[in-house]
């Protein structure tokens, strides 16, 4: 019989063993540095989905490195006998197979498989090969017209085998195995036989699709928070006050406070705080203004922040004085089925009488500027809202003078600063705030002192001049 040729080129001499002792050294020094990287991510503890979406590939990078070192091997120690009664299992853990070859002689139907290939299909070493005729029977019913149709065009149009089909072994054991292929052509251009090598990637694709639901784990969760985010921005716009820009009350009669607030969002991008700020001209003529924060982030958070601000303004309307709006709303955060800690100060302002009355609860004390100085009022009793049932909230009165700047702020608008060291840098801003001649000209001076830097947390700042 004539000797046979690959379809595209001569046959291939095999390599050096030298050549291939180094290639296998280089391929255990990369998977001794990738371990490396792998135990210095894993000491970090996490199992976070970005985490474990990075450990998945780690995991899938060092197995492929040790099969990579296997199949070396193999090349070097050339294949296993047909004859072979055990071939030796895969390494525990192993994501692919020792290769196995087969070769199916058209011309004499004759078939020749490795002792690997044996072990790969699950076929008992002594039986003889299965022909081109019966391999199918070993694929399952859904791929076999993908075996026949690789098959055929290899035969018929010479293209080479490269594809996955699964087979089921005894015992009902599926496993997706990858061939590649090519025709082996006689002297005059006909197809004389068919060689083949094949795989088993069942634990190599059981890995990619670990790292394809880790990676989508985390994109869901990722679309998931920012989903969240966009909520609570919409939420916050529909029923907060704008957080950028000044405060426009109603005037029924003469200005009496001019007002400016701002909202700083954090540096990083996180979920929406429970901080606000809101001023509301009551019916009365008066003026309430309000500052606070709840613990948390995200809708959860937004959703007990409007209603808690709904109850401040319903009360306020109803004629509550800040000490007993403190402690009815303490109530109703101790009553809601999730309850959050907060801190807020509250003041109504009497244009009448220049008098400020206010409370506060957990919260920093308003601080009054003027005349190029300033200083924090003295604090009425108070604890956190929703700390202690029952608790009863202290108030306090300071009378105004035209010119007066009264700020209020949350404790997290200074950062890397709170209570006192805070307040004692917003009053060293003394000076320039009594010499600006509006409400936003002395925003505007704060977010430009402190907005700039890096800030954990949101905040909130609001300025109120007095007119008359």
């Amino acid at each position: 019989m004539p000797s046979h040729l690959s379809a595209d080129r001569p046959a291939a001499q095999p390599p050096g063993r030298g050549s291939v002792d180094a290639l296998i050294s280089q391929t255990r020094r990369l998977k001794g540095d990738v371990d490396a990287v792998r135990r210095d991510a894993a000491g970090e503890g996490s199992d976070q989905p970005r985490e474990r979406w990075q450990r998945a590939l780690y995991d899938l990078a060092l197995h492929q490195l040790s099969d990579l070192d296997e199949h070396l091997a193999q090349l070097r120690d050339g294949p296993l006998p047909t004859a072979a009664p055990e071939p030796p299992a895969p390494a525990q853990g192993s994501l692919l197979s020792r290769v196995g070859s087969a070769e199916w002689n058209l011309l004499t139907d004759e078939a020749s498989w490795s002792g690997e290939l044996y072990q790969i299909l699950g076929r008992d070493p002594a039986a003889p090969p299965l022909t081109l005729d019966e391999l199918p029977s070993l694929v399952v019913d859904e791929d076999r017209p993908t075996l026949t149709a690789m098959v055929t065009d290899c035969l018929v149009d010479a293209r080479p085998i490269d594809g996955e089909f699964r087979i089921a072994r005894r015992g009902g054991d599926v496993r997706t195995v990858h061939m590649m292929g090519e025709p082996v052509l006689d002297t005059d251009g006909s197809t004389a036989s068919m060689w083949a090598v094949l795989r088993d990637v069942s634990e190599l694709r059981r890995s990619q699709r670990v790292v394809s639901e880790t990676r989508d784990s985390l994109h869901h969760r990722q679309e998931a928070a920012r989903s969240e985010h966009r909520l609570a921005v919409e939420l916050q716009e529909a029923v907060l006050p704008p957080w950028r820009g000044s405060l426009r009350l109603p005037h029924r009669g003469p200005r009496t406070l001019d007002l400016a607030s701002r909202h700083l969002p954090a540096s990083a991008h996180t979920m929406i705080g429970g901080d606000w700020y809101d001023a509301l001209e009551l019916t009365d003529g008066e003026t309430l203004l309000s500052v606070g924060d709840l613990t948390g982030q995200g809708v959860g958070v937004t959703s007990n922040m409007t209603m808690l601000l709904g109850a401040v303004r319903g009360m306020a309307m109803a004629g509550a004085q800040p000490g007993q709006l403190m402690a009815w709303l303490n109530q109703l955060l101790d009553a809601t089925v999730q309850p959050a800690l907060g801190s807020a100060v509250c003041c109504r302002y009497r244009p009448a009488t220049r008098t400020l009355v206010w409370a506060q609860a957990g919260h920093p004390a308003p601080l009054l500027f003027r005349d190029g100085t300033g200083r924090a009022l003295n604090a009425p009793d108070g604890v956190l809202l929703g700390a202690t049932s029952g608790a009863v909230y202290g108030q306090a009165e300071e009378t105004l003078q035209v010119g007066d700047l009264l700020l209020l702020h949350t404790d997290g608008l200074v950062p890397g600063h709170t209570g006192s060291a805070a307040a004692n840098l917003l009053l060293g801003l003394a000076p320039r705030l009594t010499g600006n001649r509006t409400a936003e000209d002395c925003v505007r001076t704060v977010v430009e002192e402190f907005g700039a830097s890096e800030r954990e947390d949101n905040a909130c700042v609001l300025a109120a001049r007095v007119m008359s």
